[in-house]
């Protein structure tokens, strides 16, 4: 990993910040990338801004590396801000990847994105909640 990957992206890698679920969780989202590695993400929302998010994946260091970035971009974010995240935010926050590693940085944008749009659309219906898995570790 070591050589093509900068300071962070390893730090990310080896040191990842805000793994595990939330219990109780008001936003959840799992996906599954164009590589097969899936990540989960969950957010915890106070007075619409996240107050907490976390993730899991059974995917490569670099999907570690993304998943770790996004939670931590995204808290303290309002939702609102925290849907205009993109892939490249997330490449830039570490530093950039190879190009064969960048659909990493795509799976933790869109988790993150349907894990916000979980929130939103519960807010708006609260009986979909009881109808989620969002405890699962993916």
């Amino acid at each position: 990993m070591i050589g093509k990957y900068s300071d962070t992206v390893i730090d990310h890698a080896r040191n990842p910040r805000n793994v595990g679920n939330i219990p109780n969780c008001d936003g959840f989202s799992q996906e599954t990338g164009e590589c097969g590695d899936t990540m989960a993400i969950w957010l915890k929302v106070i007075d619409n801004k996240i107050n907490n998010a976390t993730f899991w994946t059974d995917g490569c260091g670099t999907t570690i590396a993304c998943g770790s970035m996004v939670t931590e971009m995204a808290k303290n974010l309002s939702v609102e801000e925290a849907l205009k995240i993109k892939a490249e935010d997330i490449l830039n926050a570490l530093g950039g990847l190879p190009e064969d590693h960048a659909h990493c940085a795509a799976l933790a944008a869109e988790a993150l994105r349907n894990a916000v749009k979980d929130y939103i659309d519960t807010s708006k219906f609260p009986w979909k909640k009881a109808y989620q898995k969002k405890n699962s570790t993916a």
